[in-house]
């Protein structure tokens, strides 16, 4: 297990994606799961930045914990912004994506394609701290 502490600001974004990257490397996930992982992250984060601190005139800390198994890559991202859970909030439906971009509603998108680009993603809040859950499942290797 690492653990890893960025500033919460944009500037942090792309070391965040580059700690993906290479925690993804060494899961041997393939390109396409390394994009969802790393999208749903930036996801994530951005709107943690943005929303959770900016927005509320606060500064703060993304917490990256990540931990590779045989079986898994997960990757935590711990916050101490106002609680928000995404698992909540309403996500786009086939309705919406059949809609012209104008006509979308704002909002959901990053969460959807966050739900949708990783094998799990759950969220926690625990001792006065967001918990955004991802998790990847890690290929067989051969023996």
């Amino acid at each position: 297990m690492e653990n890893k502490t960025f500033p919460a600001t944009l500037d942090s974004l792309d070391d965040l994606r580059d700690l993906v990257r290479e925690k993804a490397l060494l899961a041997h996930l393939d390109k396409k799961k390394t994009y969802n992982l790393m999208l749903a992250l930036d996801e994530i984060a951005t709107n943690i930045i943005l929303y959770g601190y900016e927005q509320a005139g606060k500064e703060g800390v993304l917490d990256v914990i990540t931990d590779l198994s045989d079986r898994q890559l997960t990757i935590v991202v711990e916050d101490d912004a106002a609680p928000f859970d995404p698992l909540q909030r309403d996500l786009p439906d086939e309705d919406d994506f059949s809609k012209p971009l104008e006509e979308r509603p704002i909002g959901g998108m990053g969460i959807f394609l966050t739900i949708n680009g990783v094998d799990e993603f759950r969220y926690e809040y625990t001792h006065n701290r967001n918990r955004n859950i991802f998790i990847m499942n890690v290929p067989a290797t051969e023996a």
